[in-house]
């Protein structure tokens, strides 16, 4: 049997109530795990401040690192650094964003397109955990999406990234741990997949 394959894991800010059950299903995983945290209340704060968008940007990317934090708290590894993980562990990314700046400074390239562009570094899949079902179109859920469209379940640039970039993605409820266990097993579970590959 092979070794499961890394994955990056974005979980996104507004799942931070849920973290005392989902986070345990996440490091149960058999899977070496790079976990990416939205900036969840710590970036809302920043965004009701109304700051021009330079100084917002980098707030945000630090309130991710206080989510990171908080994370570590039921016992995840941080890292500050970008790289292959070996386990389970958490991405502090304030310091490595710092030191290559990749990303616009807009409201529209939030933790979302951030966490594509840590798979993208790393050349590996991408599981996004949302506090919905996944991406929808016209109202129904997009089971597969082959092209871009306008979602307003992710940042306006995630989709543009995502396919100009070739990062495959799994959008699943984050509310459900069940689903995200099965979804980290490789299976098939109630979602989004993105295959920008194809």
């Amino acid at each position: 049997m092979s070794d499961p394959m890394p994955r990056v894991v974005k979980i996104g800010g507004s799942l931070t109530g849920r973290f005392p059950r989902l986070i345990p299903a996440i490091e149960s995983s058999d899977c070496p795990l790079l976990i990416v945290p939205g900036g969840g209340p710590f970036a809302d704060a920043v965004r009701s401040l109304g700051l021009d968008e330079e100084s917002s940007h980098w707030m945000a990317i630090a309130a991710m690192d206080q989510v990171g934090w908080w994370i570590t708290s039921f016992g995840v590894k941080p890292t500050d650094r970008i790289g292959m993980p070996e386990a389970v562990s958490v991405l502090l990314p304030y310091a490595e964003l710092r030191r290559c700046d990749p990303l616009p400074h807009s409201w529209e390239v939030t933790s979302d397109v951030i966490a594509a562009w840590v798979a993208f570094r790393l050349g590996l899949d991408l599981l996004l955990l949302k506090s919905v079902d996944g991406l929808y179109s016209v109202g129904e859920l997009a089971e597969e999406v082959t092209s871009p469209f306008a979602a307003g379940e992710v940042d306006p640039l995630f989709l543009p990234f995502v396919f100009e970039h070739g990062v495959r993605v799994q959008v699943v409820n984050g509310r459900y741990e069940d689903r995200v266990a099965a979804a980290l097993r490789g299976e098939a579970v109630r979602g989004t997949v993105i295959h920008p590959r194809f």
